[in-house]
């Protein structure tokens, strides 16, 4: 079976030629030179494949120029890229190191990948600052990848384990398109990106989409504070900014003066955006922030263009979507396959007539989407449903406490119980956290295990991370 993210990006990269095609704080690369150094890569990593089958790579880095080369020579080595999110500890990459197979990884020099990789290899440059190592062997077979997969990305779900969703090359590529399309990009745009491109919002809207009509992608190293946002706006006169609801938080705390002159679309997803930011923000900068909704599964289903109000915006091109009373169903071009990690798992998701099962609740009001919860959050303690979202919200409303998690858990004797990690300021006890819940809700609603810290545990995108906080409650309890 022929590849098709290949030919597609061996096609823009010929047609946009001297075009700015990608930037970072060190450099920039041309369309042309940048399809140059990845193919200059590509036979470096093509030397590496000792199975006789496709090479599996994990990139595991921060956005830079040199990320994108290395995984434009995946594609070109004709091997499959494994996008691991950078936040990514040494207990996570491990475990999709076995679960998937990895043969190599490209990473940062700093990155403690101790414990997967047992070889550095000399690769002469091609792919920057990045290094080549090769990935430990493991006695267990590693799972089979379908034919059409030419890109795995991770999503934590549920339970923080990370399952990696394959992707066919015909559903990447329908995921840029569709997103070019409904979001009018063109080739004057510049985007401004800081979302990790491991995750769907950088990679649906800022990777191969940006290259298609021949639009210029600035990337930024190290933390995305208020003042790197502002300083790379200004340097590059981006047209469009791509971040998480916690960057435009900060934004907005900062107040800045100036730097969004050239902006005219501010893109947020990946956790909800409070409509008070969202209004502050506009009012700050000028510049509307527009909804975006996509699920790691299905990739992006839908997009704000008018920038106002709470909604997430109608359909992109090539969505079907169905907002009933039992939750949001999807249809999408750019959907994956399957888990290669957690066989059955995606497939049970998916319904006879090919819709995902996103697990939201939601409403369609004059054709724009309004989510309003999620179908299975509850958890179920001794036959009784709790919300972890209440638990949360009156957590917070206690005196010192910064932020509150509830989920299910088990306790000592392996039965399931409400655990709730709370970070507070300092004098707070879980002893006054428990007179506080049980002054407000009924006894079986106080969480049965309390763990305090100083912040909760984030992902890359800004929502916890449930793997982490799971983690946290090995660790000896408050009283």
């Amino acid at each position: 079976m022929r590849a098709v993210l290949p030919d597609a990006f061996t096609e823009v990269l010929a047609r946009h030629g001297d075009r700015v095609a990608v930037t970072d704080a060190d450099g920039s690369l041309g369309y042309a030179e940048l399809g140059a150094r990845a193919r200059a890569a590509a036979k470096r990593l093509a030397r590496y494949d000792e199975r006789g089958e496709r090479l599996r790579v994990g990139l595991y880095a921060t956005n830079s120029v040199e990320y994108v080369i290395g995984y434009l020579a995946t594609l070109f080595a004709g091997a499959v890229p494994f996008l691991a999110d950078s936040a990514f500890g040494p207990f996570e990459l491990s475990r999709i190191a076995e679960d998937c197979g990895l043969d190599l990884l490209i990473h940062a020099p700093s990155a403690d990948v101790r414990a997967v990789a047992d070889e550095t290899l000399t690769d002469d440059g091609e792919f920057g600052y990045l290094t080549v190592s090769r990935v430990r062997s493991h006695d267990t077979p590693r799972p089979v990848l379908l034919d059409d997969t030419e890109v795995c990305r991770f999503t934590s779900g549920s339970t923080g384990r990370p399952n990696c969703i394959e992707f066919s090359g015909t559903a990447v590529s329908a995921a840029a398109a569709n997103w070019a399309k409904g979001t009018g990009l063109v080739a004057e745009d510049r985007i401004a990106c800081f979302a990790a491109l491991s995750n769907g919002l950088a990679f649906n809207t800022s990777l191969l989409a940006a290259f298609l009509p021949g639009a210029s992608l600035h990337l930024s190293h190290g933390l995305p504070t208020a003042s790197r946002v502002v300083r790379l706006l200004e340097n590059t006169a981006a047209t469009r900014l791509v971040a998480f609801p916690a960057l435009y938080e900060s934004i907005v705390r900062r107040a800045p003066k100036e730097g969004f002159a050239a902006v005219r679309t501010a893109i947020s997803s990946g956790a909800p955006l409070r409509e008070t930011v969202r209004e502050e923000f506009t009012r700050l900068t000028g510049v509307p922030i527009h909804n975006y909704y996509g699920v790691a599964e299905t990739g992006p289903l839908t997009y704000a263009p008018d920038g106002a109000g709470s909604g997430l915006g109608a359909p992109l091109p090539g969505v079907h979507l169905l907002a009933e009373e039992q939750g949001i169903r999807v249809r999408s071009e750019s959907m994956g396959s399957r888990y290669l990690n957690a066989p059955g798992l995606f497939e049970k998701r998916v319904d006879d007539e090919g819709y995902y099962h996103t697990g939201d609740q939601g409403r369609l009001l004059d054709g724009t989407l309004h989510l309003t919860g999620r179908t299975s959050r509850l958890v179920n303690v001794g036959g009784r449903k709790i919300d972890p979202i209440e638990i949360a919200d009156v957590l917070r409303a206690a005196p010192g406490v910064l932020d509150a998690v509830a989920f299910e858990a088990e306790n000592q004797h392996g039965e399931p119980t409400l655990a709730a990690v709370v970070a507070v300021e300092p004098g707070v006890t879980a002893q006054s956290l428990r007179t506080h819940c049980a002054a407000t809700l009924p006894s079986f609603k106080v969480p049965g295990i309390l763990r305090l810290v100083d912040r909760i545990p984030a992902n890359s995108i800004g929502k916890p991370s449930i793997e982490r906080l799971r983690r946290l409650l090995s660790a000896p309890q408050s009283n």
